[in-house]
């Protein structure tokens, strides 16, 4: 337990005049329980057993009531001094906490560092951010596992993930950061739209040939199209369906079909003359890039470190869009069905 080096400031004037007790008396009406008498308490804190004295009976003038009851043998704590102290233990751990991360935050990042990402994160761009992030911490060590499957963190011991969701499920085990939000949208190449027509309504989506995702469970992702007030979900039925994103956008770059990407993921393409937008006054939900940590009290120097490496980079995407501009999936829709591929919500 951190006990105090030097003696308590008074209250302050706002504090006194609020009648709020002062924080360093209950700090060091912590100490004094954890030590068991004044003298000892005294002897921690490097107080006088006078002014350790001094200050719980001003702390108890305060708050109107007894913490404590003194014999000449010991202390005994009152009922009340026991919801007081449960506070103060509180508060005394909050102290603790914020010391160690000021200390956590002079520390070099060093060490292994273990991340877990999705194969086709393209919008992170990793050859051009490793670089840079190594020449800036060379006592870390990044080791990545690329993989469309969810890492268990706790057991497969990874420091972090970086997951790309609209949201993720609830799990008390993990901590998530919000880094960044992803505008999608729908491209094709100029030369499939020469070829099979330029839609101008997402009722029209259904003749042409849909690049069809594959998500968890082997389904294909609808296609949850929003413009203003207007929805309409639309289940892309083209030949070609992958579980690869980034398949998927050479495949639409090479004439064969419409696919969903984010904005970040089509910007090249689009500068190349390889993609251009379809029916741009209509996008797919925004997806949010997420920091996944075990659950642990203070992430690791390095792992912060990684994170704003992450978080920077992701920053110069000129697409993103703010999390109130996210559009989930409608509550309670039900699965579209090949026959009708169309359906405004």
């Amino acid at each position: 337990m951190a006990t105090a080096s030097t003696a308590a400031p008074a209250a302050t004037p706002a504090a006194a005049s609020e009648g709020l007790p002062d924080a360093n008396d209950l700090l060091l009406f912590a100490c004094v329980m954890e030590a068991g008498s004044f003298s000892r308490a005294a002897q921690r804190c490097g107080l006088p057993k006078s002014t350790v004295s001094r200050r719980i009976a001003a702390l108890e003038a305060g708050l109107g009531e007894r913490l404590l009851t003194r014999t000449t043998r010991q202390l005994a704590i009152t009922e009340f001094g026991e919801r007081i102290l449960d506070h103060a233990r509180r508060l005394l751990e909050e102290t603790e906490a914020a010391h160690a991360l000021a200390q956590h935050r002079q520390a070099a990042p060093r060490g292994t560092l273990r991340v877990s990402l999705p194969p086709d994160f393209d919008e992170l761009n990793l050859p051009a951010l490793l670089p840079g992030f190594v020449a800036v911490h060379p006592e870390v060590r990044v080791e990545l596992d690329l993989s469309p499957r969810r890492a268990d963190l706790v057991a497969e011991r990874f420091d972090l993930a970086v997951r790309v969701a609209a949201r993720l499920p609830d799990d008390a085990t993990l901590v998530a950061r919000r880094i960044a939000d992803l505008g999608y949208g729908l491209y094709a190449s100029p030369d499939y739209l020469e070829r099979a027509g330029r839609p101008v309504s997402p009722q029209e989506l259904p003749s042409h040939a849909g690049l069809r995702l594959i998500v968890s469970g082997g389904e294909v992702q609808p296609w949850r199209l929003a413009s203003g007030a207007e929805r309409c979900e639309v289940l892309p039925s083209g030949p070609l369906a992958a579980n690869s994103i980034g398949l998927l956008r050479e495949l639409a770059a090479r004439g064969m079909g419409i696919a969903g990407l984010s904005e970040r993921q089509a910007a090249p393409l689009l500068a190349s003359g390889r993609l251009e937008r379809v029916l741009p006054d209509w996008r797919l939900p925004t997806m949010t890039v997420w920091g996944v940590t075990p659950g642990r009290r203070l992430t690791p120097a390095r792992v912060d470190a990684f994170l704003e490496a992450v978080r920077a980079a992701l920053k110069q995407d000129s697409s993103a869009v703010s999390p109130d501009e996210e559009l989930p999936a409608p509550a309670g829709a039900k699965k579209t069905k090949e026959a009708s591929n169309v359906r405004n919500l």
